[in-house]
This record gives structure tokens, C-alpha cells and sequence, in this order.
């Protein structure tokens, strides 16, 4: 097993790696003892600007982050590792001596999963770490395999349209359609809408998509609760889906060993076209459509249209 694929499978296992950031040099050593003496490689950082660096450089599988530094403190090191796309998705807990509420507030506000007060109890912060290291190895899993699916789904933050995670399909489908966004963010009418859509739900209205774009290409937006959607940090699951000849067509190609004219008559057909409509569309006679047609039943398994179109739309939606 190599080491990236032996860290996504092992917690504590000498192979999960641990971004340590402190600048008190006898906490430092405190908890890297510890956390090497449980299995874990460790790495430091002293400063908020080091951390960021090392962060970026060394990909983590998760930061323990001082709150009170010089420069920049814990909190902003927290928002920016959380914008930055490279490094969004990695665990951070704090570690601090601030315990007031507002305190906390700004932390978790800032993006941190967990919050441990100083002087740490190692144990538990040990524990801690492993639970939050199989959380984000399950949500690492669980997005690979949306992609794998070919899914175009992420999760926006509600309250500033941030991305919180993605697909590449999502990340690709969004670049197409709204050239200039950058890749952490929603695009305005998108941002809009989720806001909209948002106040709907918490309403008890019937959910409504977004559908932008014109012609044979369009992109759909569908919105799914993902927590408590009541609260103002609420994070909302996006499905998209692209709706147009072209990409239904190459679906269609990729889901069944058709000829590209095949692909087309099965097409029309789920469109609920004719033969004598489907040989106006592509200048066909109807009976070359019917034999066309022939093909398609035969590589699909079915004996009508209706099932035919049904295969396909299950197949590809």
C-alpha cells in the first residue's frame, strides 16, 4: 500500500499526519510527544504565516491550531485555510484558553470542527483527533464516489455562498456556465437563489429549482438540507444537472454500445417523437428510423419505446 492510499485508510497508524501550530515551544513539545507516542506524524508550525504555508505544502489530515498568536492569530489562519480550496476540507480544532461564549463563537464561525480548552488533556484531544480524522476520511470517501458516479453535487455555506466542498463535475459545470467565478464561491443569481430558496423551506413551501441558461444549454439547480436548516450557518447540498442535446446524447453513448445515430433516435424518442417525426428531425425515411429503432430494443433488452425510454432515462436521469 502506498502512503497516500495507506493515510485515507489508517487513524493513529504512524501514517495519518498532524499539523501541529503553537508559539509556546513547551506546549509544542508537550503535545508532540504525545501525539507520536500514539502513532501519529507530526509536523509544527510556530507562527499563523508558517502555518498556512505547511498547510498548503504538506496537505494535513488535520490542524491543531493555537487561537492566540503574534500576527496572525488562530482565527484567521482558520478562515483563510478554509477559502483556500487546497485546504478547505481539513479538520481544524483549536486549542486556547479563551473560553467565553464570543470566543467560540468567532472559532466555529471561523470554520474549526472542535475546540479544546489549554491546559489540553491529551488524552482527550487524542480521542478527539480520531474522531474527526474518520469523519473527514468518510466525507473524503463519499465525494470520490460522487465523482466516480459522475454526480455534479457540493455543499454551499447558506450565509455567504462559500463552497464549502465540490465535485470536479460540479467545479467544471459551474466554470462553464459562469466564466470569472471563482472556484469557492457561488455565482450571484445562484447565491440569490439558494438565499431564496432558504427562506422558502423554513416556510414549509413546496421546493423550486433554478434553471439558468438558455436553449440546449441549461444548468439546473436542485437544493437539499444538509444539517439544521433553520440556522444562519446552514450548509445546503446542491445538485446540478446539465440539460441539453449534446449532453444527453453523450450520456447515451457512454450507457449503451450505440451507433452516434442510434444515440439520436433513442434521443427523439424520449422526447416523445414519432418515427415519421424523428425522420423529419434528422431527413430520415421512417422506415430507416424503425430500423434504427430495431437496433436500439435489441442493445437495451426491450420490446417498446416506453421501456426504451425508461432504460435510458434511468440509466443516465
Amino acid at each position: 500500500m502506498n502512503t497516500a492510499a495507506a493515510r485515507e485508510d489508517g487513524v493513529g497508524d504512524g501514517l495519518a499526519l498532524v499539523l501541529l501550530v503553537d508559539d509556546t515551544p513547551d506546549n509544542l513539545a508537550v503535545l508532540h510527544d504525545a501525539l507520536d507516542e500514539s502513532g501519529y506524524t507530526v509536523i509544527v508550525a510556530t507562527s499563523g504565516e508558517q502555518a498556512l504555508q505547511r498547510a498548503h505544502d504538506a496537505q494535513p489530515d488535520i490542524v491543531l491550531l493555537d487561537a492566540v498568536m503574534p500576527g496572525i492569530d488562530g482565527f484567521e489562519v482558520a478562515r483563510r485555510l478554509k477559502a483556500d480550496e487546497a485546504t478547505a476540507a481539513i479538520p481544524i480544532v483549536f486549542m486556547t484558553g479563551l473560553t467565553e461564549t464570543e470566543h467560540v463563537i468567532n472559532a466555529f464561525g471561523a470554520g474549526v470542527v472542535d475546540y479544546v480548552t489549554k491546559p489540553v488533556r491529551t488524552r482527550e484531544l487524542i480521542a478527539r483527533i480520531e474522531s474527526h480524522l474518520r469523519n473527514a476520511r468518510a466525507q473524503l470517501q463519499a465525494r470520490h464516489a460522487l465523482d466516480a458516479f459522475g454526480h455534479a453535487t457540493m455543499v454551499v455555506r447558506e450565509r455567504d455562498g462559500r463552497r464549502l466542498w465540490q465535485t470536479a463535475l460540479a467545479r467544471s459545470l459551474i466554470a462553464q456556465h459562469f466564466p470569472g467565478v471563482p472556484d469557492t464561491l457561488m455565482p450571484p443569481p445562484a447565491m440569490a437563489w439558494v438565499a431564496r430558496e432558504a427562506l422558502r423551506r423554513r416556510a414549509g413551501a413546496e421546493p423550486q429549482g433554478l434553471t439558468v441558461g438558455k436553449g440546449s444549454q441549461r444548468l439546473t439547480f436542485a437544493l437539499h438540507a444538509m444539517d439544521d436548516e433553520g440556522a444562519s450557518n446552514a450548509e445546503w447540498l446542491l445538485v446540478l444537472r446539465e440539460d441539453s442535446e449534446a449532453a444527453l446524447m453523450e450520456a447515451l453513448l457512454r450507457a449503451f454500445p450505440l451507433t452516434a445515430r442510434e444515440a439520436e433516435v433513442l434521443y427523439w424518442v424520449i422526447q416523445g417523437k414519432t418515427n415519421r417525426d424523428i425522420g423529419e428531425i434528422l431527413s430520415l425515411s421512417p422506415r430507416t428510423v424503425h430500423k434504427h429503432l430495431e437496433h436500439v430494443f435489441e442493445k437495451l433488452g426491450v420490446e417498446t419505446r416506453t421501456a426504451a425510454a425508461a432504460l435510458a432515462l434511468q440509466r443516465v436521469g
